[in-house]
């Protein structure tokens, strides 16, 4: 983690100066509202069903609270964690959450992990695919060489595949983890996960394909902003507040204006980061309005 914060550190310091602010504010005028609505609906449909991630578990885990409480739980968590950090939004907003809602610690801690497993699955067969194929070339203060990135991604993919084999066919279903039952799930439900995590990651690229009015390929747009969100979760700073920007910036300057660039950017922490924490804390405030109601009744 501390080595890639150096390494984020001298990109924010060697492209800061770089900056076209005066153009991203004109390129963000310059998006008609139709644009902005459409990348607004890719964005929901991302948040949406990144809550179907913890319907997975309910699946798994047989649990029995209502398929709503569940995806209203995982889609507040997730807004929460994509602007506060995983710790709070993604683990201790989803346990209390759950735990509100009457279900025990061990159930919880199976919840989030299986989630944990859902999102970077799917993150892991994309990005390894692209890491793999070359799409993308990191810039030299990253100091990863094109050969170790293709190695990076090439392990990604088999860790994927890895996981949907060892769900297919091991014999052992289930693992004591101190003091805890893990219970391994089966091929379809990892295969579920595999496929609404690799939708959800492709319509995030998708977002910023847009947003950038398709200047630069699709492969290329969704390498970069897989990369630019391992970068924003091993850099402890909440959000990956200028994190992002300057990963777009190392790896898209040579392509894209630095104003159209960084008002796409910008553009895209609003719609998918921002404008989702209002709605993840109007749902957060209802979910704890309901919470002793709910616990009564069940």
């Amino acid at each position: 983690m501390p080595v890639f914060g150096v390494v984020v550190l001298g990109l924010l310091l060697s492209h800061a100066h770089k900056v076209d602010w005066a153009g991203a504010w004109h390129a963000l005028q310059r998006y008609s509202p139709w644009l902005l609505l459409a990348v607004l609906g890719l964005t929901t449909t991302s948040h949406a069903l990144y809550g179907c991630f913890d319907l997975i578990g309910k699946r798994h885990l047989r649990h029995g609270l209502p398929r709503w409480r569940t995806w209203a739980i995982a889609v507040t968590s997730y807004a929460f964690n994509l602007n506060l950090g995983s710790l709070v939004g993604g683990i201790a907003m989803r346990a209390r959450l759950y735990a509100r809602a009457g279900l025990d610690e061990a159930t919880v801690a199976q919840i989030v992990g299986l989630s944990l497993a859902t999102n970077w699955l799917g993150y892991g067969l994309l990005a390894g695919g692209l890491f793999a194929a070359g799409i993308v070339e990191l810039p030299r203060q990253a100091h990863i060489g094109q050969g170790a990135l293709r190695a990076v991604g090439a392990m990604m993919i088999l860790l994927a595949l890895g996981y949907l084999a060892a769900c297919a066919v091991s014999r052992k279903r289930e693992w004591i983890f101190r003091g805890r039952h893990l219970h391994l799930p089966g091929a379809r439900i990892a295969m579920m996960q595999l496929v609404l995590s690799t939708v959800n990651w492709a319509l995030m690229g998708a977002a910023m394909y847009v947003l950038l009015g398709q200047q630069v390929p699709y492969a290329i747009t969704l390498s970069v902003m897989l990369a630019a969100s391992i970068v924003g979760v091993l850099t402890p700073i909440p959000a990956g507040l200028g994190v992002i920007e300057a990963v777009y910036l190392a790896l898209l300057s040579g392509e894209v204006k630095q104003g159209v660039l960084m008002g796409a950017v910008l553009a895209y922490r609003a719609l998918y980061y921002l404008l989702p924490l209002a709605g993840g804390l109007a749902l957060y405030l209802f979910l704890e309005h309901r919470a002793p109601s709910f616990q009564a009744a069940s």
